[in-house]
């Protein structure tokens, strides 16, 4: 049985190499993440400072998939 994701919502704090992102959630909670495939297809553009919604497996905290930008 698959397990379900958490989300969270951040904001950006650098952009790395990669498209890799280094987050920093509400509770000042910091996470390395990437985007999903539908936003790398559609070309999302993310700079910092930019607010983000995200998914996090239960298995790691420190590693996450953005899903959506929020502005």
């Amino acid at each position: 049985m698959k397990e379900e994701a958490i989300e969270v919502q951040g904001r950006i704090q650098t952009v790395l190499a990669g498209t890799m992102f280094r987050v920093e959630l509400d509770n000042q909670h910091t996470v390395l993440a990437t985007i999903c495939g539908k936003m790398r297809k559609r070309w999302v553009r993310l700079t910092v400072g930019d607010r983000v919604k995200m998914e996090m497996s239960p298995y790691d905290l420190n590693k996450a998939r953005i899903t959506w930008r929020l502005g």
